[in-house]
């Protein structure tokens, strides 16, 4: 399919969309899974600020991502927000790299989904 548009998703936050955190939860679950099931695969999802507490232990999404990498997408999650949340030792899916990387990641693709 020469002709696809790469999209990246950015999962921002710990969720989706402006709601409470169970809904918000819910959201990013069924959001992660549809991109599944329709096999709507982004070039890339980078995970930074919040959003890096989808990718550790107990994360209510961690079989969605894991599935996602499986079927080659890859997941950059920010190492400066893993630390800052003291988190890098629980990171359970993806790739911990830098902003540089992030950013090289963003600027690659043809359009850009913040969640």
């Amino acid at each position: 399919m020469a002709d696809r548009k790469s999209v990246v998703i950015c999962l921002t936050r710990e969720g989706m969309g402006q709601a409470e955190r169970e809904l918000s939860l819910r959201l990013v679950s069924n959001f992660l899974h549809a991109l599944e099931a329709e096999r709507q695969m982004p070039a890339a999802i980078c995970c930074y600020a919040e959003g890096v507490r989808l990718t550790v232990e107990g994360s209510p999404v961690l079989a969605n991502l894991k599935m996602l990498e499986a079927l080659g997408v890859p997941i950059l999650v920010c190492r400066t927000c893993l630390e800052y949340y003291g988190l890098t030792e629980r990171v359970a899916v993806g790739t911990i790299g830098t902003m540089a990387g992030i950013v090289a990641t963003l600027f690659a693709a043809d359009s850009v989904i913040n969640l």
